[in-house]
């Protein structure tokens, strides 16, 4: 059940950040939003959503599923995901995501390969590997091609911007952007009992009229107790994971923790816990993929544990 204390949700769960920015209703707040990331490159006045399942050309090829793709006004097309768990290959998934705007503007006949722009937008609630060994871990990342030896930008139609939330800490007095009030509202608007002051205007008001548990349906407070279990169960499993001395998804542990993982299911070198964190997902409704991207585990070591 939702702590009594929450006023607001959890804008991180699957059912918190699709209601904020994946429904027409508050495309205003995912136009405030992506506006605030671009910071003045581009205007955006209205957004039209798409539809954010995906297929390959073939059968064989696997489709993508976005938590919001939407197209702008003057045609440009958004990926925008929210991501709570690091993966190995997250990078090489946001290209491979990217592929699928690029190719779906192709045009039969005589076309001159004249393309749109595509931006793909991952607020990650983790830092990156490189970062953690950094002394400089900032918390944006644009990313475009670029001429190495030119030291310029040779492509601007293909962006890829990581706003790394994890890395963002600022005090509410210190937040002077758009861009800042939108990650503070974003990490810490469950923990907050009224809308701040210093967070005025009709974007922000809406935004936290949207989120106030107090006024959802029946339906929808079942859909948000169950994105938010599914979140927290992620979030302890990682933790207990570390806390144990597990090293996800390597053959590492304790001798006693690699005899768990074998009595669970799972590879050696895998927790107890997450076994549990599985089981817990499956009753969420989510598949073996779907745990497997969120859990960072491989799929092969999914479908070992048993139910």
């Amino acid at each position: 059940m939702i702590h009594t204390g929450e006023k607001y949700i959890n804008p991180l769960t699957d059912f918190g950040f699709k209601r904020i920015f994946g429904t027409p209703f508050n495309s205003d707040l995912l136009t405030s939003f992506l506006n605030a990331v671009l910071d003045g490159e581009r205007n955006i006045v209205e957004v039209k959503y798409n539809n954010s399942e995906m297929f390959g050309s073939n059968e064989e090829q696997r489709k993508a599923v976005f938590d919001v793709y939407c197209t702008t006004n003057d045609g440009s097309r958004f990926i925008v995901e929210m991501q709570n768990v690091y993966q190995d290959f997250y990078k090489d998934r946001s290209i491979y995501y990217s592929t699928f705007p690029i190719t779906e503007q192709a045009k039969k006949g005589d076309w001159n390969y004249e393309l749109q722009p595509v931006y793909t937008v991952g607020i990650l609630n983790f830092t990156f590997p490189e970062d953690k060994k950094s002394d400089d871990s900032g918390v944006f990342r644009e990313v475009k091609l670029m001429d190495i030896n030119r030291k310029e930008i040779f492509y601007d139609k293909l962006t890829y911007i990581y706003i790394e939330l994890a890395n963002f800490s600022k005090e509410l007095e210190e937040c002077k952007t758009m861009m800042d009030k939108w990650l503070f509202c974003l990490k810490n608007m469950s923990n907050l009992l009224e809308r701040p002051t210093e967070l005025q205007g009709r974007v922000f008001e809406k935004l936290f009229k949207t989120a106030e548990i107090a006024k959802f349906k029946p339906m929808e407070l079942k859909a948000y107790e169950q994105s938010i279990n599914a979140y927290r169960d992620i979030k302890n499993g990682m933790d207990a994971a570390k806390r144990e001395g597990f090293a996800i998804g390597k053959k590492e542990g304790r001798a006693e923790g690699r005899e768990e993982g074998r009595a669970e299911g799972i590879e050696e070198g895998e927790s107890r816990a997450l076994a549990k964190v599985v089981r817990n997902m499956r009753k969420m409704g989510l598949t073996d993929q779907q745990i497997a991207e969120a859990t960072n585990l491989s799929l092969e070591t999914i479908l070992k544990v048993k139910e």
